[in-house]
């Protein structure tokens, strides 16, 4: 079994895809655009669980499982962890760094949505950058606040919050001008870590605004991590190169 099957989703994944010849596959979970782009073959979709995932390994004669989805996908990669040893498939995954709180950072640490909403409760003009999670409580927007929430798409506008459909990386000098025109006054983020996104982070600083930090999940051990793309791009090229394929 020599193919590889790269779980992403992610830009630092698309990075991983671009290494792969025709033979593998790179998976995504269905949002966002999927590029066309690539030599490897394109799959979109679940797998049906891990029980899904460890006969798609088999079936397809896949011989390296890697995860380089986010580092909140914990059901993804659970998943992942145990249909590589469900079908005796090596996993590796990319686990990048968290960010870690600098000098004059106001960061409030929570663990679900309700310890979230709690620590927004003093605060009218947040920022969500979480994804789509919000979307599904824009009917909840407590009276004095005005959401403004970031993802790859949702629905228009209404007259409690305003969507901004946008993909990283955002740079300081834009993420600048978004806070001024905005007047944010809390910043809501997952603790992605990469530089991608980091720009909020450094901006609210300058600022000094809160930023309420949904805590990361624990994710499952695997054969191999790699904390930086650079890093797993060398082990995949010595890989492919030990069994003679592009």
């Amino acid at each position: 079994m020599t193919r590889i099957l790269l779980l992403g989703g992610t830009g630092d994944a698309l990075k991983l895809a671009r290494e792969l010849g025709p033979a593998h596959v790179y998976s995504l979970a269905g949002l966002g655009k999927v590029p066309d782009d690539l030599r490897c073959s394109v799959r979109v979709g679940g797998f049906g669980g891990s029980e899904g995932l460890a006969r798609y390994l088999a079936s397809e004669r896949i011989g390296l499982l890697i995860d380089a989805t986010h580092p909140y996908a914990a059901q993804i990669s659970a998943n992942a962890a145990h249909a590589s040893r469900a079908a005796g498939v090596p996993c590796w995954a990319l686990r990048r760094p968290a960010w870690q709180p600098q000098a004059g950072d106001d960061w409030r640490m929570v663990g679900d949505w309700d310890e979230l909403i709690d620590a927004l409760a003093p605060f009218r003009r947040p920022l969500f950058t979480l994804g789509r999670e919000p979307l599904a409580h824009l009917g909840e927007i407590p009276p004095h606040q005005f959401w403004t929430v970031r993802c790859l798409d949702g629905p228009a506008d209404t007259q409690r919050a305003r969507i901004l459909a946008a993909r990283g990386p955002f740079t300081l000098d834009g993420e600048r001008a978004l806070f001024a025109l905005q007047r944010f006054d809390v910043v809501v983020s997952k603790n992605s870590g990469g530089g991608a996104t980091e720009a909020k982070l450094e901006i609210a600083r300058e600022r000094g605004l809160p930023v309420v930090m949904l805590r990361r999940p624990a994710l499952p051990a695997v054969e191999r991590e790699f904390a930086g793309v650079a890093e797993l791009l060398d082990a995949l090229r010595a890989w492919l190169g030990e069994h003679g394929i592009e």
